[in-house]
Parts: C-alpha cells; structure tokens; sequence
C-alpha cells in the first residue's frame, strides 16, 4: 500500500510540475494573440491564463507540501493545505474577472475594429486546444488520486476553455457583421463567467476545509465492508467520517458480547480495517469497542483497534 500510495503522490507533484510551462506557454499564445489584434476580449482571456500561471505556481508548491508524510507537529498529515490552495485560486479567478470588467468597460463606450483578426483567432485556438487537452488530464488524475488543488486547477483551465471557445465565436461574428462592440461586450461576458468559476472552486474547497463527511457512495462502501466483515460483533453505530484531500478519516463504535475477550475483539477490528482500506484507499480508522449493554448501563468501555492505518504517521 505504502508503494501505491507514494506512486500515486508522484503522479501528481509531476502534473503539478508540467502545469507550470504549460501555463506559461499558454498564456504567452494568448497574450500574442491580444497583441496582433488590438482585441479587449482576447485580452481578458489572456488575463485569466495569467491567473492560471499563478495558480499554477501554487498549487505545485502546496501539493508538494501536502504529500508529505504526517510528523509530529500535523500527526493528521498535511492534506488541507490542497483546499488552501484551491481557495487562493478562486480568490485570483474573481480578482482577474474585476480586472477585466474594469478593461472592458472603458472600450464598451469607443470601441474600435481589431487588427489583423484571422491570424489572431487562429493563435487563441491553437491555446484552447492546448489547454482543453491539458485540463482533461488535470481533472481525471486529480479526481482519481484525490488532489482537491490538481482538480481545482483542470476545472479552472476547462472553464478557460469554454471561454476561449466563446471568445473565438463572438469574435468571428465581430468580424463577419462589423459590429466592433460584440468585443468588449464578450470580454465583459467572460469576466462574468470567470466570476462564477471562481465561487465555485472557493466553495468546493472551503467544504474541505470544514471537514466534509464522505461522499455518499463512500460512505455505503465503508457500512458494507462494515457488515460484511463484522462476523462476530453485534452491530456498528455512530459512523463519523471527514474527506481531506486523499485522506479519509472513518471512526465508528463496534458493538460486541460482554463475554468477548480483548484478543477476539481486536481480531474483528483487523479485519474490519483491511475491508475499509480496501474500500477506501488512505483512510485513517479509530474503531471503539464497546460491550453488549454498555449504553443500557451507562458505561464506557473504549477499547481501540488500530488507531492509525499504515502509511499515515507511522
């Protein structure tokens, strides 16, 4: 598991890694673009590849940062530092959306015709197709290695996609009918489209960050490694779970007859631990167990199995 798991962190810091010249390469193809066209909506898609730079820049430095292991100091590991990540970049995403509002607004009012407009087009759908490809792979790999800041940034780029295409269409109708006032009001378009962008990878993220249970698919695999693997206990109550980043945290109560011994106990916990591992890779587990009666009685008995699966700490 160690093995898989490592693997799976260096899948990830390495995408973190390319986003960085990817990002940069796509905005230099925006930007020139915008130059060779005098646009006001190229340039607020460029202004947004800006803002992908810089997320990218952060999000390699903080998924570097949440890999590594739990120490004593975060004995829960690292994790969260991801949706920090991804909060940061929807903060940049609504920022560049007010810049360009603020761009397009002034040229709504004296608008003006582009410049060698076909040439221009043909360079901004050369970016887009770069970044359509490039966000499909941040968004696969992000969701299947649970990296909330790789995800955050494919959606991001993808939402730059959509624009680009957006842009690339107003602008041909621009061209086509003459009316030079469809640019400035597609930039303002696009802004108000970045916006909703950014609100939703800021509330994405902020449910991380106030330790969101599992999804609910998630959840019914764990209660049915739990009654598949319990042969010996009473019942189960009190499932608890939070989702930080690729870690998952699962504590319930396992119920089990008063006259069963410690050993018998911890050997329903080990296996219980192995089926939930299995269900859900990186997860962190505290059984309690507790007595037939105990709540009756009003007792505690908190017997623990394995507090801590390996890889997370020990």
């Amino acid at each position: 598991m160690n093995t898989a798991i490592n693997k799976d962190r260096a899948i990830v810091e390495r995408l973190a890694f390319w986003g960085i010249p990817i990002s940069i390469g796509v905005m230099g193809l925006k930007m020139l673009a915008w130059w060779v066209t005098g646009s006001v909506a190229l340039l607020s898609d460029g202004m947004e590849s800006f803002v992908n730079v810089t997320a990218a820049f952060i999000a390699y430095f903080v998924i570097r940062y949440a890999q590594r292991p739990a120490d004593h100091d975060h004995q829960f590991g690292h994790h969260k530092a991801e949706y920090i990540s991804a909060v940061v970049e929807g903060v940049l995403i609504v920022v560049a959306a007010i810049l360009i509002i603020q761009e397009a607004w002034g040229a709504l009012f004296s608008p003006a015709a582009m410049q060698a407009p076909w040439l221009g087009l043909a360079i901004n759908a050369v970016a887009g197709v770069i970044n359509a490809i490039w966000a499909t792979i941040l968004i696969r790999v992000g969701t299947s290695h649970r990296s909330p800041a790789l995800a955050a940034d494919g959606h991001h780029i993808m939402s730059d996609v959509v624009t680009s295409a957006g842009v690339f269409v107003g602008l041909i109708l621009a061209v086509v009918t003459g009316y030079a006032i469809l640019d400035p009001l597609l930039a303002i378009l696009v802004a108000i489209n970045i916006l909703w962008q950014g609100y939703k990878v800021i509330s994405h993220s902020l449910g991380g960050l106030m330790d969101k249970a599992l999804e609910p698919d998630e959840e019914a695999a764990v209660r049915d490694a739990i009654t598949a693997h319990s042969a010996g206990a009473l019942g189960a109550h009190d499932l608890r779970s939070r989702r930080a980043g690729a870690a998952a945290f699962i504590d319930f109560h396992l119920v089990v007859p008063a006259s069963m011994t410690v050993g018998e106990a911890h050997d329903i916990c080990d296996r219980l631990e192995d089926a939930i591992k299995e269900a859900i890779p990186g997860a962190t587990l505290a059984i309690h167990v507790e007595p037939e009666g105990e709540r009756a009685h009003g007792q505690k008995v908190d017997v623990e199995g394995h507090t801590r699966l390996e890889g997370m700490g020990e």
